[in-house]
């Protein structure tokens, strides 16, 4: 029996140019959000953008990567760390849960220093809802830096 956890990232469109990078290396490390599959393997099996705002590829994309396999969705962490973030992720993270059933965890690779020297400046992270959103990829400083 295969093991294996199936994920499906989707990014934000404003990175629709990313090549992932720091992405999959957090998923090779297991750090950020990936390091709850520590000694697990995992395959990524679907990997685009939401569409634009107000991310109309969310209807769509989730249905793609479940049928390739995927158990998990991760909304990558563009969509958290991107100015101003996302105002739409929690809608994002509902949608795909009711719509399709899966498991949607926001982030991917731990948020970069310089970005969580921003937000925090600006206070953009101060609620309880998003120390929620942002806590599976908030790192230690070193970490941070590594994605910088």
């Amino acid at each position: 029996m295969d093991n294996t956890i199936k994920i499906g990232i989707i990014i934000c469109d404003r990175y629709k140019s990313c090549a992932g990078g720091k992405c999959l290396k957090a998923m090779k490390q297991r750090e950020g959000a990936f390091d709850i599959y520590a000694g697990k393997e995992i395959e990524l099996v679907g990997y685009t953008s939401c569409g634009g705002c107000p991310g109309g590829n969310i209807e769509y994309a989730p249905e793609e990567m479940i049928k390739n396999g995927a158990q998990v969705i991760h909304l990558a962490t563009g969509f958290v760390v991107g100015y101003p973030p996302c105002p739409y992720i929690n809608s994002f993270k509902n949608t795909i849960k009711v719509k399709y059933g899966a498991d949607v965890i926001v982030g991917t690779h731990p948020i970069p220093q310089k970005y969580f020297n921003i937000h925090k400046e600006l206070n953009t992270w101060g609620s309880p809802e998003w120390e929620d959103l942002i806590k599976p990829t908030l790192a230690d400083e070193k970490t941070r830096l590594a994605y910088d």
